[in-house]
């Protein structure tokens, strides 16, 4: 589990990835013994992800760079297309010191803004229940994942299923749910691991001089 939306957090139940991956409860593509703790998910890692807001219909494709040794958390949000009025802002999250930087890409204005939320890794939490182990793909290109949730049998629903490869633990998709209602669901490709440039966890000179609250990303 961990920081998805930008610049928020949490994300919700779940969705079928390319109509090959079945959701909790659903009919099962591979079959196996229920793990008996979770896999490690690395601690370090770059690629790029896609979080779907569920209340708005809108979608955020961002690099990312992610250290989980140091809780810190860098997302650079993709100019995928030319939209109107529309800002464009790099994210760096630096929980250690409860801190925020937002920067806008262009004029390379700053905001700081504190973060009232945990720490909260893209792993799987050692207390999850196993949901389900499937393949992604199809014949001759497949790759097994496993589906974890936050679910309490017969006490309690899940608010959120991850989704990782069985062979390196590496995060598939992430969704989180708020009363039976998807929020946001988070997919996650091109992963690389370790930092090529740990300088990205460094905000620009622009921020010592931050403003305290967060720009809109309209004109």
């Amino acid at each position: 589990m961990a920081p998805g939306a930008f610049p928020g957090r949490r994300l919700l139940l779940a969705l079928l990835l390319g109509g090959a991956l079945s959701l909790a409860g659903g009919a099962p593509t591979a079959t196996s013994t229920p793990p008996a703790v979770p896999c490690q998910a690395p601690l370090q890692w770059e690629g790029r992800t896609v979080v779907y807001d569920h209340s708005t219909g809108r979608s955020i494709r961002a690099a990312v760079s992610y250290d989980g040794q140091n809780q810190r958390l860098r997302v650079l949000e993709e100019r995928k297309q030319l939209i109107p009025c529309k800002k464009f802002f790099e994210y760096i999250y630096l929980y250690k010191d409860t801190v925020m930087f937002q920067i806008e890409q262009v004029t390379k204005l700053c905001s700081k803004i504190a973060l009232t939320e945990p720490w909260d890794p893209y792993d799987i939490p050692d207390n999850s229940t196993y949901e389900d182990q499937n393949y992604i793909g199809g014949p001759g290109d497949q790759i097994m994942v496993q589906e974890w949730s936050d679910r309490k049998p017969a006490r309690k629903p899940e608010t959120w299923v991850g989704v990782y490869t069985v062979k390196d633990c590496y995060p598939v998709q992430e969704t989180y749910t708020r009363n039976y209602s998807v929020t946001t669901s988070t997919r996650f490709f091109d992963l690389k691991l370790g930092i090529s440039d740990p300088s990205v966890f460094t905000p620009p000179s622009t921020c010592q001089t931050a403003q305290p609250n967060k720009m809109s990303d309209e004109c």
